[in-house]
């Protein structure tokens, strides 16, 4: 790719753009990926944004994210009078319908009729949100995640949807073009979630799409030239797909400014470490030193057993090795790294530190609060299908750019309680096993993220005529979207079977395989 003629092309975005104001959603930024994915640029922000700021921002329209809080609940976020007197269209949901609601002159309450999880709702308006939505019909299935709900609508409003336990579903202000919905649009299981997104931004706001992959790589291109300079950066490279995206990236941006540091870390998948070599040095033409620090970082976590504490010594660890290069590599002033938008969500509460904390990434939560390289994060806007999409842009292969999740701390937070090196190397094989045997039968693609998990505990098992007393595994595998829902995948149950025999008879120390049917929420994708 050519920098300087891609930059051309580059449409602006500035008299397009979306303010999300953020009530404490876990999937707020699920809101800001939806809003990109329709084309249109987004910014999130904390509820109590100054006047000052909204008006800077110059927005085209604002979306008011869910949160934990009740809205009658003394000291609970509210609607400022800056959105409100915005004169930009605004649409709540969940949380920021009811709040709106209140802040308008309508009426909320608790009420013993909940609902969380799918619900159906009826279409009841012929607004330019929700009218017309559904062929031949008014039912719409969605995903709802309320307590509180709308009583009474203020003045103006009319209702555009209702369900069973919630007959305000959705209001509507064409005049003043306001809008809430009591569901969630932006998550997967809602019917017809990104349409209403879409009418939102499209159809009310009047934005055109100029949020492609070619302008986002053009845009963080230049936003990397301009902070880097002249400078040499030192990229933290795993081979998963955030980290080989930040690399073909920064090569494209700064050239031989670039260098990768993969590190050895003792943590990685099978063979992971040459197909890392191979595939950047080798094909890519990347700069790539290999660290082998597999006993320093074992040895850090030896008797260490919480998850959020090994994350945080896996973080150190990586920073130690990453400012060791750094001092023998000339003219090194920054640090990158592969954080993504579910990396900040899950870590520091969707990035305004409004939503409750997940767990620490260790990209996020484990790096120390003094370090001597300036830290560039390019991909830190991002959510995972958009880093991917702008990996092909960029012109990576297919098997990086389609390669599962593999967290930062690897096999460390794949292994509940301490971390031995036995136990490192029998979820290895257990895991290439599982991992192979999806790719041999064509199952692969058709999941989103697998791999094996090793459990502390020990199980009575039978071999010939022997009685064992080893490990426990769990598989785990999942489909989604966005990575911030999921459901675990229906794998074929004789395909399951036989990855579960090869495993036992295969791996010496395993005695039993289970596999995880949890969905997100409750559980998260990783166990730990």
């Amino acid at each position: 790719m050519e920098v300087e003629a891609h930059l051309q092309e580059v449409e602006t975005s500035d008299s397009a753009r979306l303010l999300i104001l953020d009530f404490g959603s876990q999937y707020t930024q699920l809101i800001a990926r939806r809003v990109r994915e329709a084309g249109v640029y987004s910014e999130i922000h904390p509820h109590d944004l100054s006047a000052e700021a909204i008006t800077d921002f110059q927005a085209s329209g604002m979306i008011l994210s869910g949160g934990p809080e009740s809205v009658g609940r003394e000291g609970s976020p509210a609607v400022s009078d800056a959105v409100i007197n915005s004169g930009v269209p605004i649409l709540g949901i969940c949380y920021g319908m009811q709040a709106l609601a209140m802040k308008l002159g309508g009426e909320v309450s608790g009420s013993d009729h909940r609902e969380f999880g799918y619900a159906e709702v009826s279409l009841t308006g012929s607004d330019g949100l929700l009218g017309g939505l559904v062929d031949g019909g008014d039912q719409l299935k969605v995903w709802m995640s309320h307590g509180d709900r709308v009583e009474a609508l203020p003045e103006g409003f009319e209702s555009i949807a209702s369900s069973r336990n919630a007959p305000l579903a959705g209001m509507a202000d064409v005049k003043r073009q306001i809008y809430g919905v009591q569901f969630h649009p932006e998550v997967t299981h809602t019917e017809k979630g990104q349409a209403i997104i879409e009418r939102f931004v499209h159809k009310i706001c009047s934005c055109p799409s100029y949020w492609t992959p070619r302008n986002i790589i053009a845009q963080h291109i230049e936003r990397v030239q301009q902070d880097v300079g002249m400078e040499r950066v030192l990229l933290g490279l795993s081979g998963g797909v955030d980290s080989s995206v930040v690399a073909a990236l920064l090569h494209a941006a700064i050239g031989d400014q670039l260098t990768c540091v993969f590190v050895d870390n003792g943590l990685l998948r099978l063979n992971e470490g040459d197909q890392v070599m191979e595939a950047f040095s080798e094909h890519l033409g990347v700069n790539v030193i290999r660290v082998d620090a597999e006993e320093a970082f074992l040895s850090a976590l030896e008797g260490e057993s919480d998850p959020e504490n090994k994350r945080k010594i896996i973080g150190r660890k990586f920073i130690e090795v990453f400012e060791a290069q750094a001092k023998v590599l000339d003219g090194v002033r920054w640090l990158a790294q592969g954080t993504i938008y579910p990396d900040v969500i899950e870590s520091a509460g969707a990035a305004t530190g409004k939503a409750h904390v997940i767990k620490s990434h260790h990209n996020v939560g484990g790096l120390p609060e003094q370090m001597n390289l300036k830290l560039i994060e390019p991909l830190r806007d991002l959510f995972k299908d958009e880093v991917r999409k702008i990996g092909v842009e960029l012109g990576l292969p297919p098997q990086l750019v389609g390669r599962h999740p593999f967290p930062g701390p690897g096999l460390g937070v794949r292994i509940l309680g301490l971390v031995k090196k036995e136990y490192v190397d029998v979820l290895r094989r257990a895991d290439d096993i599982f991992i192979s045997e999806l790719r041999g039968q064509g199952l692969y693609d058709k999941v989103s993220q697998a791999f094996v998990v090793f459990l502390p505990v020990k199980s009575v098992g039978v071999m010939g005529d022997g009685r064992r007393y080893d490990y426990v595994v769990a598989l785990r595998a999942v489909e989604t979207v966005d990575f911030m829902t999921a459901r675990w995948a229906h794998l074929p149950y004789d395909f399951l079977d036989h990855v579960s025999r090869r495993i036992i008879n295969e791996i010496q120390g395993i005695s039993r395989v289970t596999y995880d049917i949890s969905g997100k929420p409750p559980a998260t994708i990783e166990w730990e």
